[in-house]
Order: structure tokens, then sequence, then C-alpha cells
């Protein structure tokens, strides 16, 4: 039996062989491991690629966090078989492997919303044809779509349509077909912060004008909410509720539409940017319940 120090735990990171992240993720890296420390946690990088089918080292650790595994939707189906194989291994992955699978694919919004969660009308296609695009202009009424693939991160492949706009640069399978709202532009997206069920924090993001994404590597414009708007708590808790697992963390995405409805756009269980730059605690709430987590663990010396 391996021997466990209840003090540290693994954050999975991007593969070494992708550079698409490695000017963003050693930052967001360094804020995770600052909290953790102050909490006398230590922290230990290691890449998500390097445990896929042996997950001997992954066991050894009291705490798996799979924060930074970004560029998991690059390979899907080595993501799954990650994913299955940290489950049959008994991994102690926080959030739960089952979830990490489950979140990957984007249809994950549409089982929310056979649950009663608010979400953009959708269509979801196998391969995203003019009839299906026209049919959604038809229906919404929109001026502008937006078309991704449904496994997906961070913008990639997404694309914002006109009506009569050239299918040019649509993702190939799997995608999905939204109207695009443009309270984005003056509502901003209302990201809220849970760590183990409790509200750490809120920030409100904004694409710069003329574009429609709020990722920070196009600029998007990040702010710190003091309160969370009434109607984005309570839609985030109700998909929380929804969700009905118990997680570390959640990063739930939210946006009005025009006539003030909150819809959910995304609910990031994988690795979502906590933002802690941008919280008042510094990552204080997030530390405290990854320490409840070591507390509780089977895995605890």
């Amino acid at each position: 039996m391996p021997t466990f120090a209840a003090d540290r735990v693994a954050i999975l990171t991007p593969d070494p062989a992708d550079s698409t992240y490695a000017g963003a993720w050693p930052a967001v890296l360094e804020r995770l491991a600052a909290a953790l420390e102050r909490a006398g946690v230590t922290a230990t990088p290691t890449p998500w690629t390097a445990h896929v089918d042996d997950c001997a080292r992954l066991v050894e650790f009291p705490l798996v966090l799979p924060l930074l595994a970004w560029g998991y939707h690059l390979d899907h189906a080595r993501w799954l078989r990650a994913c299955r194989s940290w489950r049959d291994a008994g991994v102690p992955m926080a959030n739960p492997a089952a979830v990490l699978a489950w979140n990957s694919d984007k249809r994950y919004l549409q089982a929310l919303g056979e649950r009663g969660i608010a979400i953009p009308p959708t269509t979801w296609s196998e391969r995203v044809t003019r009839a299906q695009v026209d049919a959604m202009f038809d229906a919404t009424g929109a001026a502008q779509l937006i078309v991704k693939p449904t496994v997906s991160g961070g913008a990639w492949k997404t694309v914002r349509l006109r009506r009569g706009d050239a299918l040019a640069g649509i993702p190939d399978g799997d995608a999905m077909i939204q109207p695009y709202l443009p309270t984005i532009e003056t509502e901003g997206e209302t990201s809220l912060l849970f760590f183990g069920g409790r509200l750490s924090h809120v920030v409100n993001k904004r694409p710069v004008a003329g574009d429609f994404r709020i990722q920070v590597q196009y600029g998007g414009l990040y702010t710190p909410l003091p309160e969370p708007p009434a109607g984005a708590l309570a839609l985030a808790e109700r998909t929380l509720a929804a969700i009905d697992t118990p997680l570390l963390y959640a990063r739930i995405d939210v946006v009005p539409d025009a006539d003030g409805r909150w819809l959910l756009m995304e609910a990031e269980l994988i690795e979502p940017d906590f933002y802690l730059d941008h919280d008042p605690s510094v990552g204080a709430g997030f530390a405290q319940t990854v320490q409840a987590q070591l507390a509780a663990s089977p895995h605890r010396p």
C-alpha cells in the first residue's frame, strides 16, 4: 500500500506536447498553488496525459484535481479513456471522474435542460447543415447565431453567423447551434464560483467592442461583483441541484436574455479558471474546501 501525505494534492496540467496554453496555465497554477500553500497544502503539477492508462502515480495522492487539464477537447477519446481509468482505479479525483467525462461534452446542457434548467434555444447536430441554420434563424428570429462543437473549450472553432453567411469555418461533426445573445455585450456573462456547494465570489465578463468572445485571450474584460444578481444566483443554485452530485468546485456561467430571463451557458466542472485574482479572499474558500476533502478522504494516513 502506498504511504500518503495528507497535506498534498496533484493538479493535472496540459499535455506537454500541446503549446496552445503554454503562456497562460502557469500563472493560473501559481494562483492555485499559492492559495493551497497558505492553507498548508502542497500542490504537485503533473500532465493529465501521463496518467491515461496507468494511474499508479495518481493513486499515491490523497486528492487529484484536474484543474489545468486544458486541451482535453483536442483528444476527447483519450480524455474519456483517462476518465474511465481514473474511475476504475479508484483515483481520489475531485470532481469525480464520471462527472469529468459527462461534463466534457456540451450535450450535458441538453440533459440539464430536460431537468428544467433554462438554457438558450439549441439545435443539436451531428453535422451542421444550411437547413438547420436557416431553421434556427426562422424559429428564434435572432439576428445572429453561434455555432460551436459540442466538445470544445475556450471558444475553439466557435463561429458567429448572420443570415446568409457562408458556413465556412463551422465545426465538423457534433455541434450546437444557438441564437447569439446581444446581452453578452451589454450585460455580460456572469460567472458564479462555488466551492463545496457554497458561493465564493462572482465575476462579470464582457467582450471587447466588436467581438463576442469573453475569454481573456480575446481581450475579455473581467470585473468582480460584490454580490450576484438575484436571478443569476437562483439559476446557479438550481443548476447545482439538478446535477445532484457532490462537487468540490463548480463555475456556473449565466447570461440574461433580452427579456431579463437568466440562461445557463456553461456549468464548468472540469478545469475552470476560478479567477482567484478577482476573489476577495484570494482562494481561501477553495483551499478550505480542499482541506475538508483531504480530512474526509479514506486515503488519509
